[in-house]
């Protein structure tokens, strides 16, 4: 099976794209790349849970877009193009209150303008479905967002 990835991207450089960001306030951390997949894993803590002690849904939305985003800007040339989200669309279908779920990220279209991705979220123990989610991104020219970062800057921590 050939790979989607523009170039061959190590977790340790995708793990650097987590500065200050959201990913890295609720604890998501990149933890495979496939040659058609994505994944990582969420915590679910006082981070991610709603007062009820359940995963917020929100979060679980948060998991789904990061990993969509990413997985379709390492298709395209990061030096002349952004993937940036049009449409999220998610269905809870589990609760979990404790432990970690895992996203798994695989593509449905990579086109040329726009891109679907197909986010499966499981609780990490039991491997029991929590969440199904379909991101749709718009691939776009470098420059087009007028208050885009110039650069993507990637903070490998120690």
């Amino acid at each position: 099976m050939s790979k989607i990835w523009f170039k061959d991207y190590t977790i340790e450089y995708l793990e650097g794209l987590r500065n200050a960001n959201m990913g890295e306030h609720i604890g998501i951390c990149f933890t495979d790349i496939g040659p058609d997949f994505l994944k990582a894993r969420m915590p679910v803590d006082k981070r991610t849970t709603q007062p009820f002690g359940i995963l917020h849904g929100g979060a679980s939305c948060v998991l789904s877009e990061t990993l969509g985003s990413v997985s379709g800007w390492m298709t395209i040339d990061p030096e002349k193009y952004r993937a940036v989200g049009l449409e999220l669309n998610i269905n809870h279908i589990r609760a979990v209150t404790k432990g970690n779920v895992i996203g798994t990220c695989t593509p449905l279209h990579t086109g040329r303008r726009t891109q679907v991705w197909q986010t499966d979220i499981t609780e990490e123990e039991s491997g029991k479905r929590v969440a199904i989610s379909r991101l749709t991104l718009a691939i776009i020219e470098h420059g087009t967002l007028s208050t885009q970062k110039e650069h993507v800057i990637v903070d490998r921590k120690s």
